[in-house]
């Protein structure tokens, strides 16, 4: 039996990948190049809009456990992260053009994928079928979900600017990791005094921003974990100095002391020619941008590659529709994956269709699905989505408060984590053996 899958974002192609590796055909369909969502622009697979950051890199911690989880399940967006990673510091950053062109060659060249490129308007009613159109999901297909399954929800997502190396003064910048962890020049960072910051926080709040065009609303709900600077900055005056412009952890060679507000710069690719301001996702205006974002010593003459926009997400009522194993209560056969789940976030969008594409290739060959246990990061982003005692559903990404407490309370941060880690990877690493998952066990022996 083929299983049909929509949308190459990054939890469609690991669910395609996951399927196709199991022997079973896939037929995958995908809008670009015909057609585009407002926030995309290249015409690969699983291209990356917001940051080209994988968040943490250790395993210690939730977003690294996740990471090794899918190492283990034999993670196709891993073994292609892991390959076009470049400097971060503690986290996994990726060439996102070279990620990309990655994913969509060996995708296209997988002898049982077999690649569409038209617009899919309604569900598939045969078959199995995973959809992962993610957050951007097409205006017709979104209608059709959400009359099929009693509506959907939508928060908006925004993205930061990306600025050429050469054009960043380093005379008033310096590289470094905070408190030191990673290499030297991992960030760029571009500090600021009192008046200085004091000169841009006003600037910022009173700067114009843009319209939300076709899917504009009076008051956008905007998602925590992606929220424009702009928005940010309006809780007040020391809000960016405690979030994504805290100086703690840094301090300015030239002065020898920890400067009042610092802005980070991350690399974006792997040649080190255009940095990401980090935490900076923004909806102003692009001439704002340049003039705001300017007021940072080290930007004032900065040339901007790309702009901040800002988007909708869109995601279903998975409380009130999805199994554990990502799989309709109301129909076995259709799977669904991705942000569109409410799953935030890169690694956990792609982990969401490593999970329904290992179940839609086992629903294909007759066998009976599988979940994870609540001790894995995987299983309980799974059990999340699921739980439906959850009234106000809203997204949510890796962290250590959506596992199970451990048996015995560890005071020490780290080894808490580490502990959390070696939990998972034990019980993950069993189910692997008992559900032959057909997965390679690795990395048991990296904590």
């Amino acid at each position: 039996m083929t299983v049909t899958v929509i949308g190459a974002g990054l939890a469609g192609c690991e669910a395609a990948w996951q399927i196709a590796r199991r022997g079973v055909p896939v037929v995958f369909i995908e809008m670009k190049p015909k057609k585009k969502t407002p926030a995309h622009s290249s015409d690969l697979f699983s291209e990356l809009v917001c940051s080209n950051s994988l968040k943490a890199a250790r395993v210690e911690s939730a977003a690294g456990m996740l990471k090794q989880e899918m190492r283990m399940l034999s993670s196709l967006l891993m073994e292609c992260a892991d390959s076009c990673a470049v400097p971060a510091g503690g986290a996994l950053a990726v060439d996102r053009l070279l990620f990309s062109r990655m994913v969509t060659e060996k995708i296209k060249a997988h002898p049982l994928i077999k690649i569409r490129e038209e617009e899919i308007v309604s569900l598939p009613r045969d078959g199995v079928r995973v959809v992962a159109t993610g957050p951007l999901t097409s205006g017709a297909l979104a209608a059709d979900i959400a009359g099929r399954f009693g509506g959907s929800l939508s928060f908006f997502d925004a993205a930061a600017p990306i600025v050429t190396r050469d054009s960043i003064d380093m005379e008033r910048a310096f590289c470094a990791s905070r408190y030191d962890k990673g290499g030297d020049d991992d960030y760029i960072n571009c500090p600021m005094n009192k008046e200085e910051y004091e000169a841009f926080y006003e600037a910022l709040i009173q700067a114009e921003r843009a319209p939300l065009h076709d899917f504009d609303v009076s008051s956008p709900k905007v998602y925590e974990g992606c929220m424009p600077v702009e928005v940010m900055a309006q809780r007040g005056q020391d809000t960016l100095r405690f979030g994504p412009m805290k100086p703690v952890g840094l301090r300015d060679p030239r002065t020898g002391h920890r400067p009042w507000a610092v802005l980070q710069l991350r690399r974006e690719n792997a040649q080190g020619t255009m940095y990401n301001l980090v935490g900076f996702q923004t909806n102003l205006k692009f001439p704002e941008q340049k003039r705001v974002f300017g007021m940072i010593p080290a930007l004032h003459h900065a040339d901007f590659v790309r702009y901040g926009v800002m988007h909708r997400n869109t995601f279903i009522d998975s409380p009130r529709i999805l199994n554990a194993d990502f799989s309709s209560r109301e129909d076995p056969a259709l799977f669904f994956a991705g942000q569109l789940t409410g799953v935030e976030g890169y690694m956990e969008s792609a982990s969401s269709g490593l999970l329904a594409g290992i179940n839609a290739a086992r629903a294909a060959l007759g066998q009976d699905g599988i979940t994870l246990p609540r001790v894995c990061m995987m299983g309980s982003l799974a059990a999340y989505i699921s739980d439906e005692s959850i009234v106000n559903f809203q997204p949510m990404g890796a962290n250590v408060g959506v596992l199970p407490p451990l048996a015995h309370h560890i005071r020490d941060k780290r080894e808490r984590a580490a502990e959390y880690a070696r939990r998972s990877f034990s019980a993950l690493s069993q189910t692997i053996q008992d559900a032959d998952i057909q997965a390679p066990v690795k990395g048991l022996d990296t904590i």
